[in-house]
């Protein structure tokens, strides 16, 4: 019979749950996200690594042969097509570089749309 592997409840706990490689891949993730939105509040959502500001900013998780990043951003389409993915996420093969500079263009292109979104709801409101 398995054991039940508890839900990590901080990202230090999910990224303790891999091999050391993949260990130092997310958080080369969690550093470049962190650069890139240094307002963003660390989270665990879906039982996976999440970026809050003003909402839900950015995912991540690793599985076996690549780390997931949610979600996609539309504006860098052509940068990220050579990634598979799906509507809303990229996927990094593991056995390649991951490509950080790009995961700080998708941080800061969803930091600017949740600010602009949130100002628009501050608008609204008053």
């Amino acid at each position: 019979m398995k054991a039940k592997r508890l839900a990590p409840t901080t990202i230090d706990q999910y990224i303790a749950g891999f091999p050391p490689n993949v260990q130092m891949m997310l958080e080369k993730i969690r550093a470049t996200i962190h650069k890139a939105a240094p307002e963003a509040q660390e989270a665990i959502s879906y039982q996976i690594p999440a970026f809050k500001l003003c909402g839900n900013l950015i995912f991540f998780a690793a599985f076996k042969k690549h780390i997931g990043v949610y979600p996609r951003v539309a504006a860098l389409a052509k940068e990220l097509s050579k990634y598979k993915g799906g509507k809303g996420t990229v996927q990094f093969p593991l056995d390649k570089p991951i490509p950080l500079s790009l995961i700080a263009k998708l941080t800061k292109a969803r930091v600017k749309a949740n600010l602009a979104k949130a100002a628009a709801k501050s608008i609204k409101k008053r």
